[in-house]
């Protein structure tokens, strides 16, 4: 092999693993790495002013492709930067190799400023975590961090290059990608057992995960619904149209406290779970979410979900694309007539019920639409009649989302995400990386106005990069969720009316000044006419555009 450095080496590898991007926020210690792109035009560099906002893009990015995607930081600081958003990505299981530039190793033992143990810091986020120590090992560490991020259950990894790596220079075998296949089946003795125990289901219901979405399994997930007559919930902690918002059998998301968990569960007597986690909640209870005698069949492409928190009477490990056709088999064999017939019922009262749950949900809206100032359900239902059918929606409302799931159509693999991990700050920059990866499709991101100042840089990357993305801000001017749940406390917060470090009002964020000073237009709205004109304009001008709407700042329960 010809001579090579390690700044080259390190883009050619990259090119044999398929990465188009780099995302990213240099400092001195990734000099190297610039200078090589100076001379390669064949991976783009989208920068980005924080590094958190810089691994959410990777992140969006990455979750609409499902290809290995690049995510590059200046040593501690910038790593520590993107670790609150990184912790959203591996549990989104997103298929990114962190880099961060790392000092000349000759240098290290004297503790340099800005030098950290980087591997360490990254190592509790990330499927694997090392340090390339020489430039021979290059070659083999990235190839091996490409297969281990995109090997099931994919995620992050990380890689950490010393300055003198990428400057050496040596006679490089540069080897070649390795894939692990994905598409694989569960094991044919479960599925048998699986189909078994709910074909007996009196009373089924099923929840669907991300690894619906990801392996786009709707439609084979519809059968089995359709064939059990069981209602579809979305898991409670859902990043994507995990199942066809418009299916008459879909009764939307499951929730994440578990009181409401189990008042929904208790209607049924088998939950098939898809990909869908177990439960994660948002805060303890001395209510558990499974009712006892609940029985439980579990397929996943992560071993380590299976069984985590709740016996699974039926475990199956295996990819949902692959697997559910053999369950549907297994099913049409197992099922007697009588028990198709039940299911033919089930199916029948349970899509009248969904249809009225929908119906009410609209009509609430419907009678909200004329308030001022704009209530969220108003805004969410406006939003979705007006959407196009390809939109693509990011969404990160925390308190105002209620029904979006059920108001916004998202019918597609790749018509919805959200927020994942829970840590905020997510959205903005998450669906620019979305639209970079679909650039074909609308894309409109909603996102409450405390969760859009974490990361509110991300908005001069979609001015630099032209990226069309249309930010609509929804602005009670508070920490609204963490003034919900302060007051169910009914502790001193209630009685006081005062809630500490909750309020974005003294002074008011200037949503429209603030996207303007980073090249984005912008336009504030305090009507439904004004948000639908605004959303127009965004949509059909094909460049970033923020929409800060006025919302009722309420937050108390109505008695």
């Amino acid at each position: 092999m010809p001579v090579i450095s390690g700044k080259r080496a390190f883009l050619e590898l990259l090119v044999q693993e398929g990465v188009e991007i780099i995302f990213g926020n240099p400092g001195t210690t990734e000099l190297p790495l610039m200078d090589a792109l100076a001379v390669d035009s064949r991976i783009r560099y989208v920068l980005g002013m924080q590094e958190a906002a810089v691994m959410a893009m990777a992140d969006g990015y990455a979750q609409a492709t499902g290809r290995l995607t690049v995510a590059n930081f200046h040593v501690a600081p910038g790593l520590g930067n993107a670790l609150g958003m990184l912790y959203d990505a591996q549990k989104a299981g997103s298929p990114i190799l962190i880099t961060a530039g790392q000092h000349e190793q000759t240098f290290n033992f004297m503790e340099p400023i800005l030098w950290a143990d980087l591997a360490a810091i990254a190592r509790p986020f990330v499927k694997w975590s090392v340090e390339v120590h020489r430039l021979a090992d290059l070659p083999r560490a990235v190839h091996r961090a490409a297969k281990t991020a995109l090997a099931p259950p994919t995620g992050p990894v990380f890689l950490s290059l010393p300055g003198d790596i990428l400057n050496a220079e040596a006679d490089l075998d540069l080897g070649a990608p390795t894939r692990v296949a994905a598409d694989y089946r569960g094991d044919p003795t479960a599925v048998a057992a699986a189909a078994r125990l709910l074909a007996r289901a009196k009373q089924p219901a099923i929840i669907a995960g991300d690894a619906v979405a990801r392996s786009g399994a709707h439609a084979e997930l519809a059968k089995i619904a359709e064939m059990l007559g069981a209602p579809v919930y979305a898991e409670g902690v859902a990043n994507t149209a995990s199942f066809p918002a418009s299916h008459p059998l879909f009764r939307g998301t499951m929730g994440r406290l578990a009181p409401g968990i189990r008042r929904t569960l208790d209607s049924y007597d088998v939950l098939f779970s898809v990909g869908g986690d177990l439960f994660t909640l948002s805060l303890p209870s001395p209510v558990d979410p499974v009712p006892p005698g609940l029985k439980i069949v579990h397929l996943d492409t992560d071993p380590w979900e299976l069984g985590k928190n709740y016996a699974a009477e039926v475990a199956i490990l295996g990819e949902p694309k692959t697997s559910l056709p053999d369950l549907a088999a297994a099913l049409g064999r197992e099922m007697t007539p009588a028990q198709k017939s039940r299911g033919e019922e089930r199916r029948e009262t349970t899509m009248v019920a969904i249809a009225a749950e929908r119906a009410a949900l609209h009509d609430r809206a419907r009678a909200e639409a004329a308030k001022q100032p704009i209530r969220p359900l108003a805004l969410l239902q406006a939003i979705g009649e007006a959407l196009p059918e390809n939109a693509v929606v990011v969404e990160e409302t925390l308190s105002s989302g209620e029904g979006i799931r059920q108001l916004i159509r998202s019918d597609d693999p790749q018509s919805f995400y959200g927020l994942r991990g829970g840590g905020i700050g997510w959205g903005v920059p998450a669906a620019i990386g979305i639209k970079l990866a679909l650039p074909e499709r609308p894309v409109v991101a909603l996102i409450g106005d405390g969760s859009a100042m974490y990361t509110c840089q991300a908005l001069w990357s979609a001015a630099h990069d032209h990226v069309g993305v249309v930010f609509i801000i929804l602005n009670n001017a508070s920490y609204r969720i963490l003034k919900q749940r302060v007051f169910a406390m009914q502790g001193h917060a209630a009685q006081t009316d005062t809630y500490v470090g909750m309020e974005l009002n003294d002074p008011p964020v200037d949503f429209v000044a603030l996207a303007r000073s980073l090249g984005v237009g912008a336009e504030r709205a305090t009507s439904l006419n004004e948000v639908l004109a605004a959303l127009e304009r965004g949509l059909a001008s094909g460049q970033p555009m923020l929409i800060d709407v006025e919302l009722d700042r309420a937050f108390k329960p109505v008695v």
